[in-house]
């Protein structure tokens, strides 16, 4: 009988399970299979993200240096992932708004930093999609596990006491058993945890990326505003 329990493998150990520990065994899975999913498509989102932002950045200063605004916006419209494409557009669109109403800049000079914040808030929640999810499951799966675990070796000692057998030999088995659910719960949490922590820091660098690109934006488009020419063309002579 001994012999038998060593040689245990997968199929034997589920079947081996009560109903509850193999509810909690599946539940386990399928919180694993959903932080596979979030990591895949952040990481997917992420690298695209970046790529599409350093490829528009080099093509956007180039034509903001030749004053090129239209051409930026048809640009940015080619980036949809692009978190600074995003920045731009909403630059791009606030100055234009002025400059179609016959502003003077002091307002403009105050409404295009709340514009951008805005527009770097909604981009950061974007690139979070999905991570309080993450990381609810780094912190909760093994204490599922550590259920599936207390409810299995319960049903062992009550095996025990309802067979009226002793000593160790007699629950081993059934203690064994369920500790693969503790096992698997730290099996699907580490991954989650690790992902989630190198997840949040490619965000704050995203974030510091678009810090960066709206106080360029803001003093180009501020020292531009005051210049007699672009003034002249914001009034219309």
């Amino acid at each position: 009988m001994q012999e038998q329990a060593l040689h245990f493998g997968p199929m034997e150990i589920w079947h081996s399970m009560g109903p509850i520990g193999q509810s909690v065994l599946v539940f386990l899975l399928l919180m694993s299979v959903y932080s596979i999913w979030i990591m895949v498509d952040r990481f997917i989102y992420f690298k695209k993200a970046r790529k599409e932002s350093l490829d528009f950045i080099v093509n956007a200063r180039d034509k903001l240096q030749e004053r090129n605004l239209d051409a930026v916006l048809k640009q940015a419209s080619q980036y949809k992932h692009s978190h600074l494409a995003r920045l731009y557009v909403v630059g791009i669109y606030e100055y234009m708004g002025y400059r179609d109403r016959n502003t003077t800049h002091p307002d403009f000079e105050e409404t295009l930093p709340r514009a951008l914040e805005r527009e770097a808030i909604l981009a950061q929640q974007e690139f979070k999609r999905g991570l309080a999810v993450l990381a609810s499951i780094g912190a909760t799966a093994p204490f599922v596990g550590l259920f599936g675990t207390v409810i299995g070796i319960m049903n062992a000692f009550f095996g025990m006491a309802a067979a009226g057998q002793g000593g160790i030999g007699a629950i081993a088995g059934g203690i064994a058993e369920a500790l693969v659910n503790t096992a698997v719960g730290l099996f699907v949490a580490l991954p989650a945890v690790w992902a989630y922590n190198y997840l949040l820091g490619r965000i704050e660098r995203f974030s510091l990326e678009m810090s960066n690109a709206a106080s360029e934006l803001l003093d180009y488009f501020v020292k531009n505003f005051r210049g007699e020419s672009w003034k002249s063309a914001a009034l219309g002579r």
